[in-house]
């Protein structure tokens, strides 16, 4: 009977983990409403909107979502400079209208990352390989490309005080 029992709770705790990983992208989610609000919020708050474009069918996205989550400096930065939409891609809801408005960034494969500023243009378009070595997603790599990225980054008065 115990193992009766303690298989059922393994099956219970596996089966959780399952349900929370299939979450991360919704298929049943209206993107375009949800990067909308993103957009004016990172207005509000001086920070720029980074869409993560993927599924939950796919390993890498689930990777790199557990990776940021799991990475403290990453995570903060992160939390600090951008505003995160996980844009759902899956024969449920393939989101074709929002992808064709950012220049089909799907191209690269999944998942992929596309920055949008303040005022809801897109900045960048990056294809997650370059985030990788040796089989995994490097820590440096990550957060260089969203220090890169960031609103700081990319304000000009960050470069005129060089200038002097």
């Amino acid at each position: 009977m115990k193992k009766l029992i303690g298989v059922l709770f393994s099956i219970l705790i596996s089966s959780s983990l399952f349900a929370q990983t299939s979450q991360i992208y919704k298929p049943e989610a209206n993107a375009k409403a949800e990067i909308q609000q993103a957009v004016k919020q990172a207005k509000a708050e001086g920070k720029h909107v980074f869409l993560q474009i993927g599924g939950n069918w796919c390993p890498w996205c689930i990777k790199f979502h557990r990776f940021v989550e799991n990475d403290s400096e990453i995570k903060a930065f992160v939390d600090a400079n951008f505003n995160v939409v996980k844009v759902n891609y899956s024969k449920e809801n393939k989101n074709l209208d929002v992808l064709k408005s950012l220049d089909y960034p799907q191209r690269f494969g999944f998942p992929v990352f596309v920055v949008l500023n303040g005022n809801g243009e897109r900045i960048h378009t990056q294809n997650s390989a370059y985030l990788e070595k040796d089989g995994a997603y490097d820590s440096k790599e990550v957060l260089l490309f969203y220090k890169q990225w960031s609103p700081k980054a990319l304000a000009p008065s960050t470069y005129h005080k060089q200038e002097r």
